[in-house]
């Protein structure tokens, strides 16, 4: 069976088609071009919750991004925040402890109710309330209570300074939704989501994912015709359709099922793409730049052999990115040697700083002072890669070829339990992508580092989570605070909870009738569809 076949069988036998109440649409046949012109749009970022409470992934904040508003955005190419649903955000005191924003006047959500200071507040408050274990609320934590004056003052408190306020609202976590559709205490459906952004949900098919649960699979959004920001839409009606695998993407690209895809490509396909388009064929074009993609091998740390910081220390001596990069990722990503990515502020490179090229005597070195038995037996799960099995598979030949380590790699293939297996400290070492909420080095720290992080490696360093990261957070101007970040990242090199792999380039394909995706590609993790367009 060809590739489109499989694609034809999964959407005629996976995709149940449910229409977004009071919308009045009719659902389209998932295969084939949409005969009501939209710009569809693919991705491998496959997610179960949209609503914005409990919606904390790649695949669900691309959509977020584009049918909510947040007081604050990212403009395209700027890591500071601007104005989005505010007129005006600021600081009102010198210790960044109490933030206050002017709200535009004359918002509305997409049913035509009024987004005012209530909503913010209420959005913050359910966010809080509802912290659900899968949603973004960790990111307001720092926020102690928030108050609406008017329709169109907002005030927050905060328990401690947290300079990345701005950027956390300027996030999905800071989406504004309507107190008079979502419920306070619990998530709503997908199929009754109400934003003020640009567009609007018109409909929403689900399909069965890998584990056999329901999950978005198609979802065709329209101009929001009571959307009140600044963003001109170059498309009246845009579908995100989402793919269990690459290759399947790879197909629906190929035979213009979809118009482009986001940076969920196979390696090899995407550096095929280039190769083409750098040759002249230009079916289908690639735009490439930055990314704040990351990729890390992480560590259970209260294991008994990968607690051992000996054994984490000689894996990082002996791991070879530029190998895995050039092999494996086809050159579509780039070593990384620190948590924090190349093009954040503060980056630095403390993986190669402390370790340099991979070296066999010095992971022996490591191993043999710390008494450790060898060869060291030690597990590697995965989920989900780019690569697939092909990332895992070259991690244990490099260790294996050292003589110093024995690897069983296995893979998780439903998400939901790798999720589950981490938390629960069911794996040694596992592999685990990262890309940011926000493009501040806070953000590669504080949910990586901290307390075990958001992978739950069961580690932490009083040295960041109590002195360091305070001091950062009381720095209103970011740029001032990479000394302090410089130190952070010297700790994690020297501890290693994870290791980083790599940093993803983007790499996002579409037809050669499709304009604008360059002007959307950037490290802030945006995608806007409002900027696609099509040639007449």
């Amino acid at each position: 069976m060809t590739s489109a076949q499989r694609l034809a069988a999964l959407t005629c036998a996976g995709l149940v088609a449910t229409t977004v109440a009071g919308c009045g649409s009719v659902t389209k046949a998932v295969t084939g071009s949409d005969p009501g012109g939209a710009i569809v749009m693919g991705t491998t970022s496959v997610t179960n919750v949209l609503d914005p409470a409990g919606a904390y992934d790649n695949g669900s904040w691309l959509l977020l991004h584009n049918t909510f508003q947040s007081l604050l955005k990212f403009p395209a190419g700027s890591s500071a925040p601007s104005p989005d649903a505010a007129q005006s955000c600021e600081f009102t005191g010198a210790d960044a402890t109490t933030y206050h924003c002017t709200l535009r006047s004359g918002l509305k959500f997409s049913n035509g109710h009024p987004l005012t200071a209530q909503d913010v507040v209420f959005s913050i408050e359910r966010m809080k309330k509802i912290a659900d274990d899968n949603g973004p609320s960790s990111l307001l934590d720092s926020v102690k209570s928030v108050e609406a004056k008017g329709d169109t003052e907002v005030t927050f408190q905060l328990t401690q300074p947290d300079a990345v306020l701005p950027a956390k609202l300027a996030s999905s976590a800071g989406a504004i939704v309507d107190h008079q559709v979502f419920p306070a205490d619990k998530l709503l459906s997908n199929d009754k989501l109400v934003g003020s952004g640009p567009y609007k949900i018109d409909s929403l098919e689900t399909m069965a994912s890998d584990g056999g649960t329901k999950v978005p699979g198609k979802v065709t959004l329209v101009a929001n015709d009571q959307f009140g920001g600044d963003e001109k839409l170059r498309n009246k009606k845009f579908t995100l359709r989402y793919f269990l695998k690459g290759s399947d993407l790879k197909a629906a690209l190929d035979t213009g099922e979809v118009d482009l895809t986001d940076n969920s490509l196979d390696p090899g396909a995407g550096a095929q793409y280039l190769a083409d388009q750098q040759a002249g064929k230009t079916a289908v074009q690639v735009a490439d730049g930055d990314s704040s993609e990351t990729r890390y091998l992480a560590f259970n740390t209260k294991d008994a052999v990968t607690g051992n910081p000996a054994v984490r220390q000689a894996v990082a001596q002996l791991l070879d990115r530029k190998v895995l990069a050039r092999d494996v990722y086809a050159r579509t990503v780039q070593p990384l040697y620190s948590v924090v990515p190349a093009g954040v502020a503060g980056h630095n490179t403390a993986f190669f700083d402390k370790y340099g090229d991979p070296d066999v005597a010095k992971a022996k070195q490591i191993l043999t002072a710390a008494k450790v038995a060898l060869p060291v037996k030690m597990s590697l799960t995965w989920s989900r890669a780019r690569a697939e099995g092909a990332e895992a598979a070259e991690m244990k030949k490099q260790l294996e070829a050292s003589g110093l380590f024995q690897v069983t790699v296995t893979q998780e293939a439903d998400w939901e339990k790798f999720k589950k297996g981490w938390k629960a400290g069911s794996y040694q070492a596992y592999t685990i992508g990262w890309t940011a909420d926000y493009p501040d080095p806070d953000n590669f720290v504080a949910p990586l580092v901290v307390d075990g992080g958001a992978y739950h490696t069961g580690w932490n360093d009083p040295r960041i989570s109590d002195k360091l990261l305070p001091e950062s957070l009381k720095q209103v101007d970011r740029a001032a605070a990479g000394a302090v970040f410089a130190q952070m990242q010297n700790i994690t090199a020297e501890g290693v909870p994870l290791i980083p792999i790599f940093q993803a380039k983007s790499f996002y394909a579409f037809r050669s009738n499709i304009t604008g995706v360059e002007s959307t590609v950037d490290t802030t993790g945006v995608f806007r569809f409002w900027e696609i367009g099509r040639s007449k």
